[in-house]
């Protein structure tokens, strides 16, 4: 079964605040580099499947901060490439 992830774009809001939060979601033990390469490396450790839900709202939020739509685009092709991340849209 799937670990279900609502992303909170509120939490998303500083470049600090985007690696911070990912580190919380993806529970990062060892050191993260805490940068978008970093973070697509890390991403492609994952081996528990993760579904991360993302509302309209959420993507509204994101698109205002441009780092955090970056971070977006990272989790996206994470996801096209490693088979236990999924991006789940809902209302």
């Amino acid at each position: 079964m799937s670990r279900r992830i609502k992303i909170n774009a509120s939490r998303m809001q500083t470049r600090d605040d985007i690696h911070d939060y990912m580190e919380d979601i993806f529970d990062f033990q060892d050191y993260y580099g805490r940068n978008l390469d970093a973070l697509y490396d890390r991403l492609q450790e994952v081996t528990d499947d993760i579904d991360l839900v993302f509302t309209h709202d959420a993507i509204a939020g994101i698109l205002d901060v441009p780092y955090a739509y970056r971070t977006l685009m990272v989790l996206g092709k994470a996801c096209d490439e490693n088979p236990h991340l999924h991006i789940l849209f809902r209302p």
